[in-house]
């Protein structure tokens, strides 16, 4: 994608609303490709210009996206709707070792997609260019 690519990981230290502001890094280039990579300088979008929030919970930050304990499930239906280029990421080693410790299927909004570590994520991400705000 052409313009500005923002992760956002909402932590294990809280569900604060934080979490869901960014600060853009310029991303060009083919990420692994000698002399193409993105530069490291920070930079702000241009009004009008294009970006991509992809918000990971894992550990306790997983409530975010817990159908049956999130306390910002409202938000996150409404930004879905309204921000298409804002996705919601969970960690499925989190979402596992909830599963054995409340010995029942933890469920999810329906905004949100499942990745197999949310640490992991983050990590491909950063690799591509992408810039890492936490709260």
């Amino acid at each position: 994608m052409t313009g500005f690519n923002t992760l956002i990981a909402a932590l294990a230290t809280g569900l604060a609303a934080g979490a869901l502001l960014a600060a853009p890094a310029v991303a060009q280039g083919k990420p692994g490709v000698a002399g193409t990579e993105a530069p490291k300088a920070q930079a702000q979008p241009k009004r009008g210009e294009p970006v991509e929030i992809e918000i990971i919970t894992f550990g306790p930050g997983l409530h975010m996206l817990r159908d049956d304990t999130s306390p910002v499930k409202d938000r996150i239906k409404s930004m879905a709707e309204n921000r298409p280029s804002v996705q919601f990421k969970a960690c499925g080693n989190t979402q596992e070792n909830m599963s054995k410790a409340e010995s029942k299927k933890i469920p999810l909004v329906t905004q949100a997609s499942m990745v197999p570590s949310g640490v992991v994520r983050i990590l491909e991400l950063q690799e591509q260019g992408w810039s890492y705000v936490r709260p």
